[in-house]
């Protein structure tokens, strides 16, 4: 195989409010907290056991960003696709730390609200769903529309014929 692959996809739940913070430019930079789970039971004792991660993702993609800061709220439940990123940074006593954050930068980058409540003045619907933003390459984001996507649950209201 030619070539190399860095693509993360999540499927969790927002553990905290989107944080939004402003660059020099001026640009928005959004951290999201998104905890993943796992659940499985024990083949010795027969419990319930639950191990949760944290993922910390961070947003340069304005389009989303701009989404984050206006409809997402902690608990939320997102589908999120990035590329894992490894930073260099100091801390305020001089020592070296190094984070590994997934990233979502323009035009490789996408949020799937799947919450159906509609919270946050989102407009999702009642039937399930979700919402899914991308970076479209025209005015900074767009909903998804693509054909190869699966269409939302509005287009399967008809009964069902059997």
């Amino acid at each position: 195989m030619a070539g190399s692959v860095n693509k993360v996809i999540l499927v969790g739940n927002l553990g905290r409010d989107p944080e939004v913070r402003a660059m020099q430019s001026g640009d928005k930079v959004v951290n999201l907290s998104i905890a993943t789970s796992e659940n499985w039971k024990d083949k010795a004792t027969g419990e319930r056991k639950e191990k949760t991660e944290w993922h910390r993702v961070v947003v340069f993609n304005q389009g989303i960003a701009n989404i984050c800061e206006r409809y997402l709220k902690k608990g939320a439940k997102l589908y999120i696709e990035g590329q894992l990123e490894t930073r260099k940074w100091t801390d305020k006593d001089g020592i070296e730390k190094y984070s590994t954050e997934v990233v979502l930068r323009p035009f490789r980058g996408e949020l799937t609200m799947l919450d159906t409540r509609g919270e946050g003045g989102a407009s999702a619907s009642s039937g399930g769903g979700g919402r899914s933003f991308r970076d479209s390459g025209d005015s900074g984001f767009g909903m998804d529309q693509s054909p190869s996507r699966a269409p939302m649950v509005e287009e399967f209201e008809d009964e069902i014929p059997f």
